[in-house]
């Protein structure tokens, strides 16, 4: 049986990261304050980047891109089309962002600092990662580690900073979990009891969450090798102002709101390819 409360999945998310029902005293944000948004945070890349994650998604169901033909890549493309992404997130964040919220946002990463970080972030987010790149990420850790350098701190302190109640993996593993059910219900893969697989992903949690954790200061050694301490330093203080953590808790909430939403059209689409179809 398909599910059909996925908008309010969607919903359920939004209002964990951010209080969305209280939101309607807020006046709602203007398109051009939302584009700008966007643009000047990287927030409309990192939502594009779905696109990428999006091309592995077989291997969640133990299969290969491959095995659904040349027809995948079009299928992906359809379902994480920008505009449409670009269109549903500005709907959401127009529905909590504050203009106190809009302003500091804006502000810091209009500055030079700023988009300094936005445009390594946006490099790394347009690209999947190599095995290359991971290695590099662990050497420069563990060589943090062997020298005690405050860098490593700093890391910590901006990944904790973003999800500081570490939501994100609860939300990622509901992401996955949904997506696993519906290529079960459209019969792309064989029926899965659901209770049996969240109580499989519960026993999981922990051991997913060290290992997010090591991946994501190895990422962030890498992708910000460049930067000073210094400016590490003024990131992490920048991140962690109040301010700038109901931001991201509201950007955490919609983009997992919207994996959740296409990884779930993406299994039923994938209903409509035989393993192996060509186009």
């Amino acid at each position: 049986m398909i599910r059909p409360d996925l908008r309010q999945f969607a919903l359920l998310l939004c209002t964990l990261f951010f209080g969305l029902s209280g939101a309607g005293a807020q006046a709602q944000a203007d398109e051009q304050k939302l584009e700008t948004f966007l643009e000047v945070t990287g927030f409309d890349v990192a939502l594009e980047s779905m696109r990428v994650g999006a091309t592995n998604a077989p291997q969640i169901l133990g299969m290969e891109a491959n095995d659904f033909g040349v027809r995948w890549t079009m299928l992906a493309d359809e379902v994480f089309e920008p505009a449409a992404i670009r269109r549903d997130a500005k709907d959401l964040l127009g529905k909590a962002l504050s203009d106190e919220m809009l302003t500091h946002a804006a502000d810091f990463y209009a500055s030079d600092l700023g988009q300094r970080l936005v445009a390594v972030e946006n490099a790394a987010h347009a690209a999947e990662d190599t095995p290359d790149d991971v290695l590099r990420g662990e050497a420069l850790v563990a060589e943090m580690v062997e020298e005690g350098s405050p860098r490593l701190e700093y890391f910590k302190r901006m990944n904790t900073a973003i999800d500081p109640e570490n939501i994100g993996i609860q939300a990622a593993q509901e992401v996955q979990i949904r997506f696993l059910l519906a290529a079960s219900d459209a019969g792309v893969i064989n029926r899965i009891d659901e209770a049996t697989l969240r109580s499989l992903m519960e026993e999981q949690a922990a051991e997913m969450a060290l290992e997010i954790k090591a991946a994501s200061l190895a990422n962030s050694a890498r992708i910000y090798e460049a930067f000073t301490d210094d400016d590490l330093e003024a990131y992490a203080d920048a991140l962690e102002h109040p301010v700038m953590q109901k931001v991201y808790e509201l950007m955490n909430g919609v983009q997992y709101a919207l994996m959740a939403d296409r990884y779930e059209k993406l299994a039923l689409r994938m209903a409509e390819l035989s393993p192996g179809q060509e186009l």
